[in-house]
Protein backbone atom coordinates (compact mmCIF):
# COMPACT_ATOMS: atom_id res chain seq x y z
CA UNK A 1 0.00 0.00 0.00
CA UNK A 2 2.79 2.37 0.87
CA UNK A 3 4.50 1.51 -2.37
CA UNK A 4 1.37 2.44 -4.33
CA UNK A 5 1.08 5.74 -2.45
CA UNK A 6 4.70 6.60 -3.28
CA UNK A 7 4.05 5.76 -6.92
CA UNK A 8 1.03 8.09 -7.15
CA UNK A 9 2.90 10.81 -5.28
CA UNK A 10 5.68 10.61 -7.84
CA UNK A 11 3.13 10.77 -10.66
CA UNK A 12 1.50 13.87 -9.15
CA UNK A 13 4.88 15.54 -8.58
CA UNK A 14 5.86 14.81 -12.19
CA UNK A 15 2.61 16.32 -13.50
CA UNK A 16 3.07 19.38 -11.28
CA UNK A 17 6.64 19.75 -12.54
CA UNK A 18 5.49 19.60 -16.17
CA UNK A 19 2.79 22.22 -15.51
CA UNK A 20 5.32 24.50 -13.83
CA UNK A 21 7.80 24.02 -16.69
CA UNK A 22 5.12 24.84 -19.28
CA UNK A 23 4.14 27.97 -17.31
CA UNK A 24 7.77 29.09 -17.17
CA UNK A 25 8.13 28.64 -20.94
CA UNK A 26 4.94 30.60 -21.58
CA UNK A 27 5.81 33.38 -19.09
CA UNK A 28 9.57 33.62 -19.46
CA UNK A 29 9.66 37.41 -18.95
CA UNK A 30 7.58 37.25 -15.80
CA UNK A 31 9.74 34.42 -14.44
CA UNK A 32 12.95 36.34 -15.16
CA UNK A 33 11.55 39.46 -13.50
CA UNK A 34 10.59 37.41 -10.44
CA UNK A 35 14.07 35.90 -10.31
CA UNK A 36 15.66 39.34 -10.65
CA UNK A 37 13.48 40.71 -7.83
CA UNK A 38 14.22 37.70 -5.64
CA UNK A 39 17.96 38.03 -6.33
CA UNK A 40 17.81 41.72 -5.39
CA UNK A 41 16.09 40.90 -2.10
CA UNK A 42 18.51 38.09 -1.28
CA UNK A 43 21.62 39.92 -2.55
CA UNK A 44 23.00 40.83 0.92
CA UNK A 45 22.63 37.26 2.12
CA UNK A 46 24.18 35.78 -1.03
CA UNK A 47 27.09 38.22 -0.75
CA UNK A 48 27.41 37.27 2.91
CA UNK A 49 27.57 33.58 2.04
CA UNK A 50 30.37 34.23 -0.45
CA UNK A 51 32.30 36.41 2.01
CA UNK A 52 31.86 33.85 4.78
CA UNK A 53 33.07 31.03 2.55
CA UNK A 54 36.17 32.96 1.43
CA UNK A 55 37.04 34.13 4.95
CA UNK A 56 36.41 30.69 6.40
CA UNK A 57 39.34 29.13 4.51
CA UNK A 58 42.17 31.14 6.16
CA UNK A 59 40.25 31.60 9.41
CA UNK A 60 39.87 27.85 9.89
CA UNK A 61 43.59 27.24 9.30
CA UNK A 62 44.62 30.02 11.70
CA UNK A 63 42.13 28.83 14.32
CA UNK A 64 43.49 25.29 14.12
CA UNK A 65 47.01 26.58 14.80
CA UNK A 66 45.84 28.83 17.65
CA UNK A 67 43.91 26.04 19.34
CA UNK A 68 46.93 23.77 19.09
CA UNK A 69 49.67 26.09 20.32
CA UNK A 70 48.10 29.10 22.08
CA UNK A 71 44.72 28.15 23.48
CA UNK A 72 43.88 25.04 25.44
CA UNK A 73 42.37 22.21 23.46
CA UNK A 74 39.43 22.17 25.83
CA UNK A 75 38.72 25.83 25.14
CA UNK A 76 35.28 25.92 23.52
CA UNK A 77 34.66 29.67 23.75
CA UNK A 78 34.65 32.13 20.91
CA UNK A 79 38.07 33.63 21.71
CA UNK A 80 40.05 31.45 19.23
CA UNK A 81 37.48 32.10 16.50
CA UNK A 82 37.46 35.85 17.14
CA UNK A 83 41.26 36.10 17.22
CA UNK A 84 41.68 34.02 14.06
CA UNK A 85 39.03 36.05 12.23
CA UNK A 86 40.68 39.30 13.35
CA UNK A 87 44.07 38.06 12.11
CA UNK A 88 42.50 37.12 8.77
CA UNK A 89 40.90 40.55 8.34
CA UNK A 90 44.15 42.31 9.30
CA UNK A 91 46.10 40.22 6.78
CA UNK A 92 43.59 40.92 4.00
CA UNK A 93 43.63 44.66 4.76
CA UNK A 94 47.43 44.57 4.85
CA UNK A 95 47.55 42.88 1.47
CA UNK A 96 45.17 45.48 0.05
CA UNK A 97 47.25 48.35 1.43
CA UNK A 98 50.46 46.74 0.17
CA UNK A 99 49.02 46.33 -3.30
CA UNK A 100 47.85 49.95 -3.28
CA UNK A 101 51.23 51.21 -2.10
CA UNK A 102 53.05 49.22 -4.78
CA UNK A 103 50.66 49.50 -7.71
CA UNK A 104 49.48 53.12 -7.44
CA UNK A 105 52.98 54.72 -7.58
CA UNK A 106 53.94 52.40 -10.42
CA UNK A 107 50.78 53.37 -12.29
CA UNK A 108 51.58 57.02 -11.68
CA UNK A 109 55.07 56.61 -13.12
CA UNK A 110 53.67 54.66 -16.06
CA UNK A 111 51.09 57.35 -16.85
CA UNK A 112 53.81 59.97 -16.58
CA UNK A 113 55.90 58.02 -19.06
CA UNK A 114 52.96 57.77 -21.43
CA UNK A 115 52.36 61.51 -20.97
CA UNK A 116 55.91 62.19 -22.11
CA UNK A 117 55.17 60.32 -25.32
CA UNK A 118 52.05 62.37 -26.08
CA UNK A 119 53.89 65.48 -27.48
CA UNK A 120 55.72 63.30 -29.99
CA UNK A 121 52.38 61.79 -30.99
CA UNK A 122 50.84 65.21 -31.58
CA UNK A 123 53.86 66.24 -33.63
CA UNK A 124 53.30 63.27 -35.90
CA UNK A 125 49.61 64.15 -36.18
CA UNK A 126 50.52 67.76 -37.02
CA UNK A 127 52.88 66.61 -39.75
CA UNK A 128 50.10 64.50 -41.23
CA UNK A 129 47.74 67.47 -41.10
CA UNK A 130 50.28 69.70 -42.86
CA UNK A 131 50.49 67.10 -45.58
CA UNK A 132 46.76 67.47 -46.16
CA UNK A 133 46.98 71.22 -46.82
CA UNK A 134 47.69 70.54 -50.48
CA UNK A 135 44.20 69.10 -50.72
CA UNK A 136 42.63 72.31 -49.29
CA UNK A 137 41.00 73.65 -52.52
CA UNK A 138 39.62 70.23 -53.45
CA UNK A 139 38.15 69.80 -49.94
CA UNK A 140 36.48 73.24 -50.10
CA UNK A 141 34.96 72.46 -53.49
CA UNK A 142 33.69 69.12 -52.16
CA UNK A 143 32.04 70.76 -49.12
CA UNK A 144 30.46 73.46 -51.35
CA UNK A 145 29.10 70.86 -53.76
CA UNK A 146 27.40 68.98 -50.93
CA UNK A 147 25.08 71.98 -50.25
CA UNK A 148 24.67 71.18 -46.56
CA UNK A 149 21.79 72.69 -44.58
CA UNK A 150 23.81 74.13 -41.69
CA UNK A 151 20.73 75.39 -39.79
CA UNK A 152 19.21 71.92 -39.80
CA UNK A 153 22.54 70.43 -38.71
CA UNK A 154 22.80 72.96 -35.86
CA UNK A 155 19.23 72.22 -34.71
CA UNK A 156 19.97 68.51 -34.77
CA UNK A 157 23.17 69.04 -32.82
CA UNK A 158 21.33 71.09 -30.15
CA UNK A 159 18.64 68.43 -29.86
CA UNK A 160 21.30 65.75 -29.51
CA UNK A 161 23.06 67.74 -26.79
CA UNK A 162 19.80 68.27 -24.88
CA UNK A 163 18.89 64.59 -25.07
CA UNK A 164 22.48 63.71 -24.19
CA UNK A 165 22.40 65.93 -21.11
CA UNK A 166 19.15 64.29 -19.97
CA UNK A 167 20.57 60.84 -20.57
CA UNK A 168 23.81 61.74 -18.74
CA UNK A 169 21.78 62.98 -15.76
CA UNK A 170 19.69 59.79 -15.75
CA UNK A 171 22.83 57.67 -16.06
CA UNK A 172 24.49 59.57 -13.19
CA UNK A 173 21.48 59.01 -10.93
CA UNK A 174 21.35 55.35 -11.92
CA UNK A 175 25.09 54.89 -11.23
CA UNK A 176 24.80 56.67 -7.88
CA UNK A 177 21.86 54.46 -6.89
CA UNK A 178 23.72 51.32 -7.98
CA UNK A 179 26.84 52.34 -6.04
CA UNK A 180 24.83 53.05 -2.88
CA UNK A 181 22.93 49.78 -3.26
CA UNK A 182 26.18 47.86 -3.81
CA UNK A 183 27.85 49.41 -0.75
CA UNK A 184 24.78 48.72 1.39
CA UNK A 185 24.53 45.11 0.18
CA UNK A 186 28.23 44.54 0.80
CA UNK A 187 28.05 46.03 4.32
CA UNK A 188 24.99 43.96 5.24
CA UNK A 189 26.55 40.88 3.64
CA UNK A 190 29.74 41.39 5.66
CA UNK A 191 27.75 41.59 8.91
CA UNK A 192 25.82 38.46 7.90
CA UNK A 193 29.10 36.69 7.10
CA UNK A 194 30.42 37.44 10.59
CA UNK A 195 27.30 35.89 12.13
CA UNK A 196 27.76 32.82 9.92
CA UNK A 197 31.42 32.40 10.86
CA UNK A 198 30.83 32.75 14.59
CA UNK A 199 27.87 30.37 14.62
CA UNK A 200 28.67 27.96 11.78
CA UNK A 201 28.72 24.79 13.93
CA UNK A 202 25.29 25.51 15.40
CA UNK A 203 23.88 26.39 11.97
CA UNK A 204 25.31 23.15 10.57
CA UNK A 205 23.57 21.14 13.29
CA UNK A 206 20.28 22.90 12.56
CA UNK A 207 20.59 22.22 8.83
CA UNK A 208 21.28 18.52 9.43
CA UNK A 209 18.31 18.29 11.82
CA UNK A 210 16.02 19.69 9.13
CA UNK A 211 17.44 17.28 6.51
CA UNK A 212 17.03 14.17 8.64
CA UNK A 213 13.57 15.32 9.77
CA UNK A 214 12.13 15.76 6.28
CA UNK A 215 14.14 13.41 4.05
CA UNK A 216 14.76 9.66 4.15
CA UNK A 217 17.94 8.79 6.01
CA UNK A 218 19.71 7.61 2.84
CA UNK A 219 18.84 10.81 0.97
CA UNK A 220 19.90 12.96 3.93
CA UNK A 221 23.21 11.11 4.16
CA UNK A 222 23.75 11.72 0.47
CA UNK A 223 22.97 15.44 0.75
CA UNK A 224 25.38 15.81 3.69
CA UNK A 225 28.10 13.94 1.79
CA UNK A 226 27.69 16.02 -1.39
CA UNK A 227 27.64 19.25 0.63
CA UNK A 228 30.84 18.29 2.46
CA UNK A 229 32.50 17.29 -0.82
CA UNK A 230 31.49 20.59 -2.43
CA UNK A 231 32.79 22.67 0.49
CA UNK A 232 36.07 20.74 0.58
CA UNK A 233 36.58 21.02 -3.18
CA UNK A 234 35.83 24.76 -3.33
CA UNK A 235 38.12 25.42 -0.35
CA UNK A 236 40.98 23.47 -1.92
CA UNK A 237 40.45 25.23 -5.25
CA UNK A 238 40.50 28.66 -3.61
CA UNK A 239 43.65 27.83 -1.64
CA UNK A 240 45.42 26.27 -4.62
CA UNK A 241 44.47 29.11 -6.98
CA UNK A 242 45.80 31.78 -4.59
CA UNK A 243 49.02 29.82 -4.00
CA UNK A 244 49.50 29.33 -7.75
CA UNK A 245 48.97 33.06 -8.38
CA UNK A 246 51.57 33.98 -5.73
CA UNK A 247 54.12 31.56 -7.21
CA UNK A 248 53.55 32.85 -10.73
CA UNK A 249 53.85 36.49 -9.63
CA UNK A 250 57.14 35.79 -7.83
CA UNK A 251 58.47 33.99 -10.92
CA UNK A 252 57.69 37.01 -13.10
CA UNK A 253 59.20 39.48 -10.62
CA UNK A 254 62.46 37.54 -10.26
CA UNK A 255 62.89 36.77 -13.96
CA UNK A 256 62.00 40.32 -15.10
CA UNK A 257 64.38 41.80 -12.53
CA UNK A 258 67.21 39.53 -13.69
CA UNK A 259 66.65 40.37 -17.35
CA UNK A 260 66.28 44.09 -16.61
CA UNK A 261 62.73 44.61 -17.93
CA UNK A 262 60.88 47.70 -16.64
CA UNK A 263 57.84 47.67 -14.33
CA UNK A 264 58.84 44.29 -12.84
CA UNK A 265 56.88 44.74 -9.60
CA UNK A 266 53.78 46.20 -11.27
CA UNK A 267 53.62 43.56 -14.00
CA UNK A 268 54.23 40.76 -11.47
CA UNK A 269 51.34 42.05 -9.34
CA UNK A 270 49.06 42.30 -12.38
CA UNK A 271 49.94 38.78 -13.50
CA UNK A 272 49.39 37.42 -9.97
CA UNK A 273 45.97 39.09 -9.67
CA UNK A 274 44.77 38.05 -13.13
CA UNK A 275 46.13 34.52 -12.62
CA UNK A 276 43.31 33.97 -10.12
CA UNK A 277 41.18 33.38 -13.23
CA UNK A 278 41.89 29.73 -14.18
CA UNK A 279 43.88 28.88 -17.30
CA UNK A 280 43.45 32.12 -19.27
CA UNK A 281 43.72 34.84 -16.60
CA UNK A 282 47.48 35.28 -16.89
CA UNK A 283 47.11 36.22 -20.57
CA UNK A 284 45.22 39.36 -19.48
CA UNK A 285 48.22 40.33 -17.36
CA UNK A 286 50.50 39.57 -20.29
CA UNK A 287 48.56 41.91 -22.59
CA UNK A 288 48.60 44.78 -20.07
CA UNK A 289 52.27 44.22 -19.20
CA UNK A 290 53.31 44.09 -22.85
CA UNK A 291 51.47 47.36 -23.51
CA UNK A 292 53.18 49.10 -20.56
CA UNK A 293 56.62 47.92 -21.65
CA UNK A 294 55.86 48.80 -25.28
CA UNK A 295 55.68 52.47 -24.31
CA UNK A 296 59.27 52.26 -23.05
CA UNK A 297 60.88 49.97 -25.61
CA UNK A 298 59.16 47.77 -28.26
CA UNK A 299 62.09 45.32 -28.23
CA UNK A 300 61.79 44.82 -24.50
CA UNK A 301 58.06 44.22 -24.96
CA UNK A 302 58.93 41.43 -27.40
CA UNK A 303 61.31 39.88 -24.86
CA UNK A 304 58.58 40.12 -22.23
CA UNK A 305 56.18 38.16 -24.45
CA UNK A 306 58.84 35.48 -24.98
CA UNK A 307 59.44 35.35 -21.22
CA UNK A 308 55.71 35.07 -20.60
CA UNK A 309 55.37 32.13 -22.99
CA UNK A 310 58.24 30.30 -21.28
CA UNK A 311 56.91 30.90 -17.76
CA UNK A 312 53.38 30.04 -18.88
CA UNK A 313 54.61 26.66 -20.11
CA UNK A 314 56.31 26.02 -16.78
CA UNK A 315 53.22 27.11 -14.89
CA UNK A 316 50.80 25.12 -17.04
CA UNK A 317 52.80 21.89 -17.09
CA UNK A 318 54.42 21.84 -13.65
CA UNK A 319 52.82 24.24 -11.17
CA UNK A 320 49.08 24.26 -11.99
CA UNK A 321 48.58 20.47 -12.25
CA UNK A 322 50.36 19.90 -8.93
CA UNK A 323 49.10 22.89 -6.97
CA UNK A 324 45.52 23.26 -8.24
CA UNK A 325 44.80 20.18 -10.35
CA UNK A 326 45.83 17.69 -7.69
CA UNK A 327 43.98 19.58 -4.95
CA UNK A 328 40.61 19.35 -6.72
CA UNK A 329 41.20 16.02 -8.48
CA UNK A 330 40.14 17.24 -11.94
CA UNK A 331 42.17 16.32 -15.04
CA UNK A 332 43.60 19.17 -17.09
CA UNK A 333 41.33 18.47 -20.08
CA UNK A 334 38.19 18.85 -17.96
CA UNK A 335 39.62 22.00 -16.34
CA UNK A 336 39.87 23.55 -19.81
CA UNK A 337 36.33 22.44 -20.67
CA UNK A 338 34.99 23.86 -17.39
CA UNK A 339 36.78 27.19 -17.90
CA UNK A 340 35.51 27.49 -21.48
CA UNK A 341 31.90 26.65 -20.59
CA UNK A 342 31.91 28.87 -17.49
CA UNK A 343 33.46 31.80 -19.34
CA UNK A 344 30.98 31.58 -22.22
CA UNK A 345 27.96 31.48 -19.89
CA UNK A 346 28.84 33.71 -16.92
CA UNK A 347 32.14 35.40 -17.79
CA UNK A 348 34.93 35.61 -15.21
CA UNK A 349 32.62 34.52 -12.38
CA UNK A 350 31.70 31.44 -14.38
CA UNK A 351 35.39 30.57 -14.84
CA UNK A 352 35.94 30.76 -11.09
CA UNK A 353 32.86 28.73 -10.17
CA UNK A 354 32.79 26.15 -12.93
CA UNK A 355 36.16 24.50 -12.20
CA UNK A 356 35.35 23.37 -8.63
CA UNK A 357 31.76 22.62 -9.64
CA UNK A 358 33.04 20.39 -12.45
CA UNK A 359 35.39 18.73 -9.95
CA UNK A 360 32.44 17.87 -7.70
CA UNK A 361 30.44 16.52 -10.66
CA UNK A 362 33.48 14.54 -11.83
CA UNK A 363 34.02 12.99 -8.36
CA UNK A 364 30.33 12.05 -7.97
CA UNK A 365 30.16 10.63 -11.49
CA UNK A 366 33.29 8.55 -10.87
CA UNK A 367 31.88 7.17 -7.62
CA UNK A 368 28.50 6.34 -9.17
CA UNK A 369 30.18 4.67 -12.16
CA UNK A 370 32.40 2.55 -9.91
CA UNK A 371 29.38 1.57 -7.78
CA UNK A 372 27.36 0.53 -10.83
CA UNK A 373 30.25 -1.50 -12.23
CA UNK A 374 30.55 -3.38 -8.95
CA UNK A 375 26.77 -3.89 -8.75
CA UNK A 376 26.68 -5.27 -12.29
CA UNK A 377 29.76 -7.42 -11.62
CA UNK A 378 31.58 -6.21 -14.74
CA UNK A 379 35.16 -7.57 -14.77
CA UNK A 380 37.97 -5.03 -14.88
CA UNK A 381 39.47 -6.36 -18.10
CA UNK A 382 36.32 -5.27 -19.95
CA UNK A 383 37.03 -1.55 -19.52
CA UNK A 384 40.70 -1.44 -18.53
CA UNK A 385 43.22 0.24 -20.83
CA UNK A 386 44.29 -2.25 -23.47
CA UNK A 387 47.90 -2.63 -24.42
CA UNK A 388 48.87 -2.21 -28.03
CA UNK A 389 49.45 -5.35 -30.03
CA UNK A 390 53.02 -6.49 -30.24
CA UNK A 391 53.95 -5.06 -26.82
Amino acid sequence: MKRENKFWIRILLGIAGLILFAWLLDNAKVALELLRTLAGILAPFLIGLVIAFVLNVPTRAIERVLRRYLFKKSCSGGAPRAVSLLITLICLCGIGVLLSVIILPELGRTLAGIGQQIPAFFQRVQQKALGLEAWGPQLRELITSLQLDWKKIADSAMGFLQNGATSILDSTMSIATSVFSGVFNFFMGFIFALYLLFDKEHLGVQARRVLYAWLPVERADRVVYVTALTERTFSRFLTGQCLEAIILGMMFFVSMSLIGLPYAMLVAMLVAVTALIPMFGAFIGCFVGAFLILVVDPMQALWFVVLFLVLQQIEGNLIYPRVVGSSIGLPAMWVMVAVTVGGSTMGILGMLLMVPAASVIYALSRENTARRLVARQVPGDRYAERKKEGK
